[in-house]
């Protein structure tokens, strides 16, 4: 039971992804950080390999 002269807590504040991610590249660049390199995935698992060439051929970047 909360107590009588306790206040309710203010709701945070809902973040949208797309556009954290807008900022955060735009920091990036902004600031000249480079991409770093992909992994180059010669240890991968034969079920990682066909994972990742679903999300290829369904259109997805991973």
């Amino acid at each position: 039971m909360a107590s009588k002269t306790s206040k309710a807590e203010a709701e945070a504040p809902v973040i949208q992804m797309a556009e954290m991610g807008e900022r955060i590249a735009a920091r990036k660049a902004e600031l000249g950080l480079p991409e770093p390199p992909r992994n180059a995935g010669t240890r991968r698992t034969a079920s990682k390999r066909a994972l990742l060439k679903a999300i290829e051929d369904a259109g997805g970047k991973w």
